[in-house]
């Protein structure tokens, strides 16, 4: 059994879906296909949403309007019999009955709002299903909501997925069986969503918790690249990458995947194959346990948005429980620190959520003094094999980047991350620089 993952760009036009199905069955193979939302859907249903927030029926229902007429003409063009056209009616038209019902109400709740958003994967996964039976495959549809569910904390429970969705594998003998990325259901058993990572999350939970034979995320890039193809002249694929590589990458700015993603995989030893809709026969990226070798320095990633934050003890030597204090608050206030850097009497850290700065800050200062807070900051974090008798590496990073400004590095905590802070101005300019620095091109 295989898990393939497509998104939504991946399900957005009719001939795209069509040819979803030429991959998942151009061989014998057992597959749990994972679908998000067609591309544009569940901004759409957000924006119905949304209006329905402020109380405007009129703008919502004009919303699903437009969002219906959608759907009519992607069913025109998918299905290729007056069957298979019925069916794809029927479909939509019972799922556009149930939305104008949500909308259909005097107070627009939040649960109801997360029902709402469902409904871009429940429509895609029927519409999909419903052409393969069209196109005689052997297909069988898995509600997501039957077997993928939270905890308290909103995060995945990731032994009774496992639980449930065994059981009902065994009875089930189809090739493909078609589920929904991203919802679930909480411990009120409300239709919820995963939050982070979305679908991708969803089809590594599932292949995790069933220790599938690969995990395939299909997009339309062909794997993770070695730096940002939008910023970056000249990249290249990585063809294979390690668990801790590709989490710190991810978390780091790859957009191509989500950190959450990683560790369902890592956690049942499945790998996680990236691969590219738009060129199916490109080797995409391997993620797995244990490579083949290759090069010291992997990847680049960059990552915005970030606040560094200098805090100073108030008492210059021997600060005993100086550190426990530091991040006790930020404990308390549920916000994550990417990096730090350490003296005997300061510390030096960074957020990527500023929510909840002001409240930080003022705990921080009834021990210790506080620098003005450098926001709009960057940090690119470098890849690779980094072992501690790898001689030379931090002075090539080093040398790459001697031009830019540094405000903070970390170098240590991983073998396999080097992490650097600067201003986000300069950002584009570092990754350039890296990119040229680091890495061997052909000129």
């Amino acid at each position: 059994m295989q898990v393939w993952k497509f998104g939504g760009t991946s399900v957005g036009k009719p001939e795209r879906m069509k040819s979803i199905r030429d991959l998942v069955t151009a061989d014998d193979t057992r597959k749990i296909v994972v679908l998000s939302a067609l591309s544009g859907s569940t901004n759409a249903l957000l924006s119905i949403g949304e209006a329905l927030s402020q109380g405007d029926k009129k703008a919502a229902f004009s919303k699903i309007d437009e969002l219906f007429a959608h759907y009519e003409t992607f069913i025109a063009e998918l299905f290729v019999t007056e069957e298979g056209l019925a069916e794809g009616k029927k479909i939509i038209e019972k799922e556009f009955s149930f939305i104008s019902s949500l909308a259909n109400v005097n107070i627009y709740t939040p649960r109801q709002d997360k029902k709402m958003v469902a409904e871009g994967e429940i429509l895609s996964t029927q519409l999909f299903a419903a052409y393969m039976k069209e196109q005689g495959e052997s297909v069988v549809l898995l509600p997501a909501l039957e077997f993928m569910s939270i905890d308290a904390d909103g995060e995945p429970e990731f032994a009774k997925i496992g639980e449930k969705l065994s059981a009902i594998l065994l009875n089930q003998a189809e090739q493909i069986l078609v589920t929904q990325g991203f919802i679930c259901r909480n411990p009120r058993g409300e239709v919820d969503n995963l939050k982070r990572g979305g679908s991708d999350y969803t089809a590594s939970l599932i292949g995790g918790a069933i220790k599938a034979e690969e995990i395939q995320i299909w997009t339309d890039i062909d794997g993770m690249h070695n730096n940002d193809p939008r910023i970056v002249t000249r990249t290249f694929p990585v063809r294979e990458l390690l668990f801790e590589e590709a989490a710190e990458l991810a978390y780091f700015g790859a957009k191509i995947l989500h950190p959450s993603t990683i560790t369902p995989a890592k956690m049942g030893g499945v790998p996680v194959r990236l691969k590219n809709t738009m060129a199916p026969e490109a080797p995409g990226t391997l993620i797995t346990s244990k490579i083949s070798g290759g090069a010291e320095i992997k990847a680049i990633a960059a990552k915005d948005n970030i606040t560094a934050i200098y805090v100073h003890s108030t008492r210059m030597l021997n600060a005993y429980g100086f550190l426990r204090k530091v991040f006790d608050v930020f404990e308390k206030y549920k916000t994550p620190v990417d990096m730090i850097t350490t003296s005997e009497v300061s510390v030096a850290v960074t957020i990527d959520n500023s929510e909840r700065l002001e409240e930080i800050s003022a705990e921080l200062r009834l021990f210790a003094d506080l620098e003005e807070n450098d926001r709009n900051q960057s940090i690119i974090c470098i890849v690779g094999n980094f072992l501690a008798d790898n001689a030379g590496i931090a002075i090539k990073i080093l040398e790459a980047v001697k031009h830019i400004p540094i405000r903070m590095i970390s170098y240590g905590a991983s073998e396999h991350n080097i992490s650097l802070l600067v201003d986000s101005v300069h950002k584009n300019d570092a990754l350039e620089a890296l990119n040229e620095g680091l890495f061997k091109f052909d000129q």
